[in-house]
Protein backbone atom coordinates (compact mmCIF):
# COMPACT_ATOMS: atom_id res chain seq x y z
CA UNK A 1 0.00 0.00 0.00
CA UNK A 2 1.26 3.11 -1.07
CA UNK A 3 0.90 6.00 2.11
CA UNK A 4 -1.01 9.26 0.90
CA UNK A 5 0.57 11.91 -1.25
CA UNK A 6 3.29 9.36 -2.03
CA UNK A 7 3.72 8.65 -5.87
CA UNK A 8 3.41 4.70 -6.49
CA UNK A 9 5.95 4.58 -9.23
CA UNK A 10 8.76 5.51 -6.63
CA UNK A 11 11.01 3.50 -5.32
CA UNK A 12 10.61 -0.26 -7.03
CA UNK A 13 12.11 -2.93 -4.69
CA UNK A 14 15.04 -4.20 -5.73
CA UNK A 15 13.36 -7.76 -5.84
CA UNK A 16 11.42 -6.93 -8.42
CA UNK A 17 13.09 -9.09 -11.22
CA UNK A 18 13.02 -7.61 -14.96
CA UNK A 19 11.29 -10.48 -16.00
CA UNK A 20 8.62 -9.14 -13.68
CA UNK A 21 8.67 -5.19 -15.29
CA UNK A 22 7.31 -6.94 -18.94
CA UNK A 23 5.71 -10.21 -19.17
CA UNK A 24 7.83 -12.82 -21.03
CA UNK A 25 6.99 -13.44 -24.84
CA UNK A 26 6.71 -9.34 -25.45
CA UNK A 27 9.06 -7.88 -28.16
CA UNK A 28 11.65 -5.87 -26.78
CA UNK A 29 11.03 -2.36 -26.44
CA UNK A 30 12.87 -0.36 -29.10
CA UNK A 31 16.27 0.51 -28.15
CA UNK A 32 17.23 4.06 -29.72
CA UNK A 33 18.65 7.57 -28.22
CA UNK A 34 16.15 9.63 -26.89
CA UNK A 35 16.78 13.51 -25.75
CA UNK A 36 14.74 15.63 -23.34
CA UNK A 37 15.85 19.49 -22.61
CA UNK A 38 17.99 18.77 -20.44
CA UNK A 39 19.01 14.72 -20.17
CA UNK A 40 20.37 12.92 -23.41
CA UNK A 41 20.08 9.05 -22.99
CA UNK A 42 20.92 6.42 -25.65
CA UNK A 43 20.92 2.68 -25.43
CA UNK A 44 23.83 0.40 -26.99
CA UNK A 45 21.49 -2.49 -27.77
CA UNK A 46 24.07 -4.86 -27.82
CA UNK A 47 26.23 -4.39 -24.75
CA UNK A 48 22.62 -3.65 -22.80
CA UNK A 49 24.06 -0.52 -21.37
CA UNK A 50 22.57 2.87 -21.87
CA UNK A 51 24.20 6.11 -21.19
CA UNK A 52 22.55 9.00 -19.52
CA UNK A 53 24.23 12.71 -19.87
CA UNK A 54 23.48 16.00 -18.38
CA UNK A 55 22.90 18.59 -20.35
CA UNK A 56 21.54 21.36 -19.26
CA UNK A 57 24.48 24.54 -18.87
CA UNK A 58 26.03 25.97 -17.12
CA UNK A 59 26.29 23.67 -14.62
CA UNK A 60 23.83 20.79 -14.53
CA UNK A 61 21.78 21.93 -11.53
CA UNK A 62 19.11 20.00 -10.30
CA UNK A 63 15.81 22.17 -11.20
CA UNK A 64 12.26 20.80 -10.59
CA UNK A 65 12.48 20.15 -15.09
CA UNK A 66 15.84 18.55 -14.44
CA UNK A 67 14.72 16.50 -11.78
CA UNK A 68 11.23 15.13 -13.60
CA UNK A 69 13.39 14.73 -16.79
CA UNK A 70 16.05 12.38 -14.63
CA UNK A 71 12.90 10.30 -13.11
CA UNK A 72 11.57 9.84 -16.55
CA UNK A 73 14.71 9.09 -18.19
CA UNK A 74 15.63 6.26 -15.58
CA UNK A 75 12.03 5.06 -15.13
CA UNK A 76 11.85 4.06 -18.82
CA UNK A 77 14.98 2.65 -18.85
CA UNK A 78 14.21 0.39 -15.83
CA UNK A 79 11.12 -0.55 -17.46
CA UNK A 80 13.22 -1.55 -20.81
CA UNK A 81 14.13 -5.50 -20.33
CA UNK A 82 16.97 -4.84 -22.95
CA UNK A 83 18.83 -1.83 -20.42
CA UNK A 84 20.57 -3.77 -17.71
CA UNK A 85 23.15 -0.98 -16.65
CA UNK A 86 23.57 2.86 -17.03
CA UNK A 87 26.13 5.27 -17.41
CA UNK A 88 25.58 8.35 -15.64
CA UNK A 89 27.77 11.07 -17.00
CA UNK A 90 27.90 15.20 -17.84
CA UNK A 91 28.15 17.11 -21.63
CA UNK A 92 28.82 20.14 -19.71
CA UNK A 93 32.81 20.32 -19.76
CA UNK A 94 34.55 20.59 -15.98
CA UNK A 95 31.52 20.06 -14.26
CA UNK A 96 29.19 16.67 -13.24
CA UNK A 97 26.60 18.63 -11.60
CA UNK A 98 26.32 21.46 -9.18
CA UNK A 99 23.43 20.23 -7.24
CA UNK A 100 20.26 21.76 -6.30
CA UNK A 101 18.98 24.38 -7.89
CA UNK A 102 19.03 27.43 -5.36
CA UNK A 103 16.43 29.24 -7.16
CA UNK A 104 14.18 26.75 -6.64
CA UNK A 105 14.15 26.90 -3.25
CA UNK A 106 14.71 30.79 -2.19
CA UNK A 107 11.29 33.43 -2.71
CA UNK A 108 8.58 30.24 -3.85
CA UNK A 109 6.04 29.56 -2.30
CA UNK A 110 5.23 26.40 0.22
CA UNK A 111 3.77 24.34 -2.53
CA UNK A 112 6.64 25.05 -4.96
CA UNK A 113 8.99 23.86 -2.30
CA UNK A 114 6.87 21.18 -1.21
CA UNK A 115 6.54 19.52 -5.18
CA UNK A 116 10.11 20.14 -5.39
CA UNK A 117 11.50 18.56 -2.40
CA UNK A 118 9.21 15.51 -3.63
CA UNK A 119 11.24 15.38 -7.20
CA UNK A 120 14.41 15.94 -5.16
CA UNK A 121 13.21 12.60 -2.75
CA UNK A 122 11.95 10.75 -6.43
CA UNK A 123 15.22 11.13 -8.20
CA UNK A 124 17.17 9.30 -5.09
CA UNK A 125 14.78 6.63 -4.66
CA UNK A 126 14.33 5.38 -7.99
CA UNK A 127 18.91 5.88 -8.47
CA UNK A 128 19.77 4.76 -5.16
CA UNK A 129 16.86 1.84 -5.57
CA UNK A 130 17.75 0.86 -9.14
CA UNK A 131 17.48 -2.91 -10.58
CA UNK A 132 20.12 -1.84 -13.18
CA UNK A 133 24.07 -1.40 -12.48
CA UNK A 134 24.79 2.00 -12.11
CA UNK A 135 27.92 3.66 -12.50
CA UNK A 136 28.63 7.37 -12.42
CA UNK A 137 31.50 8.71 -14.66
CA UNK A 138 32.19 11.97 -12.68
CA UNK A 139 33.87 14.26 -15.70
CA UNK A 140 34.20 17.38 -13.46
CA UNK A 141 32.57 19.14 -9.92
CA UNK A 142 30.37 17.29 -8.34
CA UNK A 143 29.03 19.38 -5.49
CA UNK A 144 26.12 18.60 -2.94
CA UNK A 145 22.98 17.16 -4.81
CA UNK A 146 25.83 16.18 -7.78
CA UNK A 147 27.64 14.11 -5.06
CA UNK A 148 24.50 12.52 -4.17
CA UNK A 149 23.22 11.45 -7.61
CA UNK A 150 27.09 10.00 -7.77
CA UNK A 151 27.37 8.59 -4.02
CA UNK A 152 23.69 6.65 -5.23
CA UNK A 153 25.29 4.57 -8.18
CA UNK A 154 27.20 1.54 -7.48
CA UNK A 155 30.60 2.48 -8.43
CA UNK A 156 32.05 5.89 -8.81
CA UNK A 157 34.91 7.18 -11.65
CA UNK A 158 36.01 10.84 -11.83
CA UNK A 159 38.50 12.28 -13.94
CA UNK A 160 41.98 12.41 -12.49
CA UNK A 161 41.96 16.51 -12.31
CA UNK A 162 42.58 17.75 -8.64
CA UNK A 163 41.11 20.93 -10.26
CA UNK A 164 37.39 18.60 -9.56
CA UNK A 165 36.06 18.19 -6.40
CA UNK A 166 32.80 16.17 -4.73
CA UNK A 167 31.12 16.38 -1.36
CA UNK A 168 27.93 17.19 0.22
CA UNK A 169 28.80 20.75 0.89
CA UNK A 170 25.51 22.32 2.09
CA UNK A 171 26.71 23.48 5.63
CA UNK A 172 28.46 26.15 3.72
CA UNK A 173 25.26 27.46 2.59
CA UNK A 174 23.72 27.25 5.78
CA UNK A 175 21.74 24.79 4.81
CA UNK A 176 21.50 21.03 6.37
CA UNK A 177 22.31 17.43 4.34
CA UNK A 178 19.00 15.79 5.27
CA UNK A 179 18.88 12.25 6.77
CA UNK A 180 18.79 10.47 3.57
CA UNK A 181 22.09 12.41 2.13
CA UNK A 182 23.67 10.98 5.07
CA UNK A 183 22.63 7.71 4.89
CA UNK A 184 24.00 7.50 1.82
CA UNK A 185 27.33 9.23 2.36
CA UNK A 186 28.23 7.27 5.99
CA UNK A 187 27.46 3.85 3.78
CA UNK A 188 29.93 4.79 1.20
CA UNK A 189 33.18 6.84 3.33
CA UNK A 190 31.88 5.59 7.00
CA UNK A 191 30.79 7.62 9.89
CA UNK A 192 33.64 9.38 10.66
CA UNK A 193 34.84 10.80 7.24
CA UNK A 194 31.33 11.44 6.65
CA UNK A 195 30.64 13.59 10.02
CA UNK A 196 33.81 15.99 9.26
CA UNK A 197 33.00 16.40 6.34
CA UNK A 198 29.20 17.08 6.50
CA UNK A 199 30.02 19.41 9.50
CA UNK A 200 32.49 20.99 7.56
CA UNK A 201 30.70 20.80 4.27
CA UNK A 202 34.11 20.07 2.67
CA UNK A 203 34.35 19.72 -1.19
CA UNK A 204 37.26 17.08 -1.72
CA UNK A 205 39.63 17.04 -4.93
CA UNK A 206 39.77 14.39 -6.47
CA UNK A 207 42.43 12.84 -4.93
CA UNK A 208 41.48 13.09 -1.94
CA UNK A 209 37.70 12.17 -2.72
CA UNK A 210 39.70 8.65 -3.66
CA UNK A 211 41.82 8.54 -0.99
CA UNK A 212 38.57 8.62 1.71
CA UNK A 213 36.72 6.14 -0.67
CA UNK A 214 34.25 8.45 -2.11
CA UNK A 215 35.06 7.51 -5.57
CA UNK A 216 36.35 4.33 -6.80
CA UNK A 217 38.88 5.24 -9.23
CA UNK A 218 40.38 8.14 -10.95
CA UNK A 219 41.47 7.89 -14.32
CA UNK A 220 42.95 10.51 -17.22
CA UNK A 221 39.77 12.33 -18.84
CA UNK A 222 40.89 10.60 -21.85
CA UNK A 223 40.49 7.18 -20.59
CA UNK A 224 36.72 7.55 -18.86
CA UNK A 225 34.19 6.33 -21.48
CA UNK A 226 37.23 3.27 -21.74
CA UNK A 227 37.10 2.57 -18.02
CA UNK A 228 33.54 2.69 -17.41
CA UNK A 229 32.99 0.07 -19.94
CA UNK A 230 34.98 -2.18 -18.76
CA UNK A 231 33.87 -1.62 -15.15
CA UNK A 232 30.50 -2.43 -16.05
CA UNK A 233 30.94 -4.93 -18.27
CA UNK A 234 32.41 -6.53 -15.04
CA UNK A 235 29.50 -5.90 -12.78
CA UNK A 236 27.17 -7.49 -15.92
CA UNK A 237 28.91 -10.74 -15.90
CA UNK A 238 27.13 -11.81 -12.96
CA UNK A 239 23.42 -12.72 -13.10
CA UNK A 240 21.16 -10.07 -12.79
CA UNK A 241 19.28 -11.65 -10.07
CA UNK A 242 21.62 -12.81 -7.86
CA UNK A 243 23.31 -8.84 -7.97
CA UNK A 244 19.64 -7.44 -7.48
CA UNK A 245 18.84 -9.15 -4.63
CA UNK A 246 22.18 -8.39 -3.08
CA UNK A 247 22.05 -4.62 -3.73
CA UNK A 248 18.41 -4.86 -1.85
CA UNK A 249 19.84 -6.59 1.03
CA UNK A 250 21.99 -3.50 1.49
CA UNK A 251 20.66 -0.43 0.84
CA UNK A 252 16.35 -2.00 1.32
CA UNK A 253 16.57 -0.42 5.27
CA UNK A 254 17.59 3.34 4.05
CA UNK A 255 15.48 3.16 1.11
CA UNK A 256 12.61 1.92 3.53
CA UNK A 257 13.41 5.01 5.97
CA UNK A 258 12.96 7.66 3.49
CA UNK A 259 9.46 6.08 1.99
CA UNK A 260 8.19 5.61 5.65
CA UNK A 261 9.00 8.79 6.80
CA UNK A 262 8.65 11.06 3.06
CA UNK A 263 5.67 13.23 4.16
CA UNK A 264 7.56 13.99 7.30
CA UNK A 265 10.62 15.04 5.56
CA UNK A 266 8.98 17.17 3.20
CA UNK A 267 7.96 18.95 6.31
CA UNK A 268 10.79 19.43 7.64
CA UNK A 269 12.32 21.17 4.45
CA UNK A 270 9.36 22.82 4.13
CA UNK A 271 10.05 24.50 7.80
CA UNK A 272 13.48 24.76 7.23
CA UNK A 273 13.98 26.21 3.95
CA UNK A 274 10.85 28.81 4.82
CA UNK A 275 13.02 30.58 7.43
CA UNK A 276 13.83 34.19 6.79
CA UNK A 277 17.43 33.06 8.43
CA UNK A 278 17.73 30.28 5.60
CA UNK A 279 16.54 32.53 2.72
CA UNK A 280 18.61 35.50 3.86
CA UNK A 281 21.44 33.31 3.20
CA UNK A 282 20.46 31.55 -0.36
CA UNK A 283 19.94 35.57 -1.66
CA UNK A 284 23.43 36.44 -0.77
CA UNK A 285 24.76 33.09 -1.73
CA UNK A 286 22.93 33.71 -5.53
CA UNK A 287 24.42 37.26 -5.31
CA UNK A 288 27.47 36.08 -4.57
CA UNK A 289 27.05 33.98 -7.95
CA UNK A 290 25.75 36.70 -9.77
CA UNK A 291 29.11 38.89 -8.90
CA UNK A 292 31.00 35.87 -9.85
CA UNK A 293 29.66 35.73 -13.64
CA UNK A 294 29.56 39.47 -13.94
Amino acid sequence: SVPPGVLPLCYRPLTWGRAARQPPGLPLAPCRAFSNNKIMVELDESSGVATMKFKSPPVNSLSLDFLTEFCISLEKLENNRACRGVIITSAVPKIFSSGLDITEMCGKSTEHYAEFWRAVQEMWLQLYGSNMVTVAAVNGSSPAGGCLIALSCDYRIMVENPKFSIGLNEAQLGIVAPFWFKDTFVNVVGHRVAERSLQLGSLHPAPEALKFGLVDELVPEEKVQEKTGAVMAQWLALPDHARQLTKSMMRKAVLDRLVAHREEDIQNFISFISKESIQKSLRMYMEMLKKKKG
